[in-house]
């Protein structure tokens, strides 16, 4: 509140009256949260002139233009009474002058006096605040008291007959001479000031008497009735009169004037008092006419329509365009004229330009075959309508904004096609972004690429051309007579516009355009370090000759491409030795075992990816056994590719020792270990027993695997989280479960089942499902069902490989398993081969009674004399025939090579000679030796007799050193049976 006190008192005192008026106004109407305000200055004859006002709309000044002091309106009370005063919002219909309803809580005014006279009054209209506080009204006094102030500093008066007052405003109301009148309707008086006198006299001022008849004398006969018909309507509807006509001067001539007047005394409801003002307007009608001619004849068409929509004035080209005569538009609705019916929510439009008293513009179509731009400006008294012919300009406009747009998609997609190639990582990728990025703006419809090696070409990769075609490019003998022989001998761009330009400048190859179905080619040389390797061909249907910019266009796209395929070729190949390597450490067909049959798939990670880690195997073990193993390297790259192929083979090696999963696992993580810090791989080892139907399960870190009964029931067993290898700290857990035959035991690596956009356990609920409701006749339907499934979308090929293998184990019968405890003494062999007799009889193999005999006699014969009990024999047969005798002893049989001299030191060169495998293996309670024979008997190639667990190479022994070896053991044999 000071600071705007402050404010105001510095002003500069030689500014107009009319700016401190507006600053009063503005301060008081900001610090009292007024939505507006005004102020009146006494005038003659009684009456109140409104000087300035802010806030408020022109429909609400209008009636308080002249005010009746002796009225009931506020100004009017707070300059009679002399004091502050504050009225509600006056509702409809209340007495006095009537006015439109006031918004707001209601009107607050503070008397302006002058020389101890109450001169006037500052009004302002009060929001939801309502009435001002005391410290408000304090407020608005003290910036009446500087308005006041500034007044009394003013010159002194011209005239000391003329009130200060009149001279004060007549400065306010600047330079038009504005006269005052006061109708007493009843009586007909109508009373005068000297200004006014000017105007309406007519002739001597002397002579004028004052009265209704007199003003009505010197009005213009043309323009006397409907002045009076203005004047009549403003009192029977309480509204402003307000008219503009011609009078008489004294020299006899006519000049226009404006009058405004409104009713300001009633009686029973009757108007008895209008008051009013007016001035001279000639020198503004002069400038209106001139103006009105100026729009008449204007290149634009014009139109005025008042508050009622009905056209007040059309110019020459309103008329044209809208296919009417002046006389047959002035006076009629807007929406009536048929050419502005068929211009769709014009009306709609021009109501809410005229609502919201905004401009507004749009292009419509009047004309036939024309455009014209409808510029819609409301005003005071109507709205205004201009209309511009644009068809040439908007023509204009299409045509650049076409060429344009042209231009800035063809920019776009050059830009895009950078960063396409920029991403790009194989040659199909970029024959990819290629077609999709540039053959669309140039209206192109083939692309080939066409790698240059030796003198004969290759295809890269294409599009929009037939295979058969296609196939006589591949290898295709280049030369200098040849598109694209040319093109990558000379290292030039070559634009052929038609098929018949191709057969004059290569008539051997006239028949190409009709193979190709093309009809115009840019062959485009892609150049790098100044060895063109290749040429990438753009075709189009059509006959077409390209423009200058569209060439140079083209060759500078084929420098982008040539890089960006270079770049993919040598990714290519490194990634073609990647795939081959990886694919070389992986099995390249999984064994077939009785215990199981097995399907994997195994499926790399996404383009701009290394090789990676995953791996799975599956390893025929002794006595019908399988171990089921799959892992993951962590990370990407030829080194986690070489780690992953050192672990399979360490898994390979530890199964064919036959050691138990933990302890497999445990030796992994001593290798894991010793790889570096950095070094960690997950692993899961099963290991499916099919006599028991037991499968021994340990992990490092690795995803659980999935168990599918034979009913179709599907779970995940739940087995301790060990961490992974490199990480992990034996001893590991093992978890033993006891799976029906045919049952399906499904392994898999994390990148099956997760990604970044799915977690690990909603990937595992999806394997389930699929696997619950998948066909699982064949395991290699089932492999493709589960990875189709769960990556379909691609999402492992983002960050990893994928690797499933699926098992169906078999149990062996108990029909084909016979198993006997045996004497700890030398009695031992003969019951053995009693019992290798009959069972071999029952099983009708009599053809291996003989072997099996010997095998069996030298293997127990071993035990009486090295180990100790008890002994135990068991035939199983399977796929073979397989012998164990199991001791208590941990000591393993070792072969050596024995002298001619040695009694002993042949036996197990037997066995491995009358076996295909044999070897040895740990068990809770001492060791298992066994054997395996070919059912139908000897083959003329043994394999090797290296050691335990046997060997892939086969070995030869002499006649002489089997039969040597054979009479030996015999001899041996039949002694320790006696």
């Amino acid at each position: 509140m000071h600071a705007r006190l402050s404010l105001l008192v510095g002003t500069d005192k030689g500014i107009a009256e009319s700016e401190i008026f507006r600053l009063a106004l503005q301060h008081a109407a900001a610090e009292t949260d007024a939505l507006g305000g005004a102020i009146h200055l006494r005038g003659p004859m009684s009456a109140l002139r409104l000087v300035s006002s802010t806030g408020l709309p022109p429909a609400l000044t209008r009636p308080w233009e002249i005010v009746d002091q002796d009225g009931p309106t506020v100004p009017a009370r707070a300059v009679r009474e002399g004091r502050s005063v504050w009225v509600p919002t006056e509702p409809p219909g209340a007495p006095g002058p009537p006015t439109r309803p006031w918004p707001g809580a209601g009107l607050a005014s503070v008397p302006m006096v002058s020389a101890d006279r109450t001169i006037g009054a500052l009004t302002l209209l009060m929001g939801g605040a309502g009435e001002p506080t005391g410290e408000r009204w304090e407020f608005l006094r003290r910036v009446v008291a500087w308005a006041e102030e500034w007044m009394r500093q003013a010159p002194p008066p011209a005239s000391p007959r003329e009130e200060l007052v009149g001279q004060r405003l007549r400065q306010a109301l600047k330079a038009v001479t504005v006269g005052t009148w006061d109708w007493n309707i009843r009586t007909g008086e109508l009373l005068l000031d000297e200004a006014a006198t000017a105007l309406y006299a007519g002739g001597d001022p002397a002579d004028y008497v004052p009265r209704i008849e007199s003003w009505m004398q010197v009005i213009h006969p043309d323009d006397l009735p409907w002045t009076l018909a203005a004047a009549e309507r403003a009192i029977r509807d309480g509204t402003v009169y307000e008219a503009e006509y011609r009078v008489r001067r004294p020299d006899g001539s006519y000049g226009w004037t404006q009058s405004r007047g409104t009713v300001v005394e009633y009686d029973d409801g009757e108007a008895v008092r209008m008051v009013g003002m007016g001035w001279d307007t000639s020198e503004s009608r002069t400038a209106r006419d001139a103006l009105s001619r100026a729009l008449r004849h204007m290149s634009d068409g014009f139109l005025l329509v008042d508050d009622d929509w009905r056209i007040t004035f059309a110019n020459l080209e309103a008329e044209r365009t809208l296919s009417a005569r002046e006389e047959e538009l002035f006076g009629r609705v807007l929406w009536d004229l048929p050419a502005v019916r068929q211009v769709p929510d014009l009306e709609a439009r021009c109501r809410r330009a005229a609502v919201t008293a905004t401009s507004e513009g749009f292009d419509v179509r009047i004309a036939a075959g024309r455009r014209h731009h409808l510029r819609l400006v409301p005003g005071p008294d109507g709205l205004t309508l201009y209309l511009t012919d644009v068809t040439e300009k908007r023509r204009r406009e299409s045509e650049e904004a076409a060429a344009a747009r042209a231009a800035a998609e063809r920019s776009a997609r050059i830009a895009e096609l950078t960063t396409a190639l920029a991403k790009a990582m194989t040659s199909h990728d970029v024959v990819e972004a290629v077609a999709q990025r540039v053959l669309p703006p140039f209206g192109a419809s083939g692309l080939a690429v066409l790698a240059v090696e030796g003198g004969r070409t290759d295809v890269v990769g294409a599009v929009g051309y037939p295979r058969a075609f296609l196939d006589t490019l591949d290898g295709l003998q280049v030369t200098a007579s040849d598109p694209v022989g040319e093109a990558a001998g000379t290292g030039a761009p070559l634009f052929i516009a038609s098929a018949e330009e191709y057969a004059e400048h290569y008539p051997r190859l006239a028949h190409r355009p009709r193979l190709a179905g093309k009809q115009a080619w840019a062959f485009l040389p892609l150049t790098v370090s100044g060895r063109t390797f290749a040429v990438c061909s753009v075709a189009f249907d059509r006959p077409r000759r390209l423009t200058y910019e569209e060439q140079t266009l083209l060759t500078a796209i084929s420098a982008l491409v040539a890089h960006a395929l270079e770049r993919a070729r040598l990714y290519d190949a490194e990634h073609t030795r990647s795939q081959e390597l990886q694919r070389g450490l992986l099995p390249q067909r999984l064994p077939e075992t009785p215990a199981c049959t097995a399907a994997a798939r195994f499926l790399p990670a996404g383009q701009g990816m290394d090789v990676g880690g995953d791996w799975y195997d599956v390893i025929p073990l002794s006595a019908d056994r399988v171990a089921l193993v799959i892992g993951d390297v962590m990370g990407h790259g030829l080194s986690e590719a070489a780690t992953m192929g050192r672990l399979r083979t360490a898994v390979k090696t530890l199964a064919d020792l036959e050691l138990p999963p933990d302890e497999v696992m445990g030796h992994l993580n001593d290798i894991v270990g010793g790889l570096g810090e950095d070094s960690y791989a997950t692993c899961l080892y099963a290991l499916y027993d099919s006599t028991t139907r037991i499968c021994c399960i340990a992990r490092a870190g690795h995803p659980p695997p999935a168990v599918v009964q034979p009913d179709g029931t599907v779970y995940f067993p739940e087995l301790s989280p060990d961490p992974p290898l490199g990480a992990a700290e034996p001893p590991f857990e093992t978890v033993e479960l006891e799976l029906p035959d045919e049952s399906l035991l499904v392994l898999y690596t994390d990148g099956l089942v997760e990604s970044p956009s799915r977690e690990i356990d909603k990937g595992m609920a999806e394997l389930e499902q699929l696997l619950r409701t998948a066909d699982r006749g064949s395991l290699g339907r089932l492999c493709d069902t589960v990875t189709t499934g769960l990556l379909a979308d691609g999402r492992f090929r983002a960050h990893d490989d994928a690797a499933l293998l699926v098992a169906r184990v078999h149990a062996l019968a108990a029909d084909r398993i016979a198993s006997w405890q045996l004497s700890e003494d030398p009695r031992a062999a003969g019951q053995a081969r009693d019992r290798v007799r009959e069972q071999l009889s029952a099983w009708g193999l009599d053809d291996l009674t003989t072997t099996t005999e010997l095998i069996v006699s030298e293997l127990i014969g071993n035990v009486v004399r090295h180990a100790k009990g008890p002994v135990n024999l068991r035939l199983l047969r399977s796929a073979g025939l397989i012998c164990e005798v199991s001791d208590g002893s941990l000591t393993t049989p070792r072969m050596r090579r024995a002298s001619e001299t040695d009694e002993g030191g042949r036996g197990l060169q037997l066995v491995a000679a009358l076996s295909q495998r044999w070897g040895t293996r740990y068990t809770a309670v001492g060791k298992c030796i066994w054997t395996e024979q070919a059912l139908n008997g000897f083959a003329d190639v043994l394999p090797s007799t290296g050691g335990p667990g046997g060997a892939d190479e086969p070995q030869r022994l002499s006649a002489a050193q089997a039969e040597q070896t054979t009479s030996s053991v015999a001899v041996r044999s039949i002694s320790t049976a006696m």
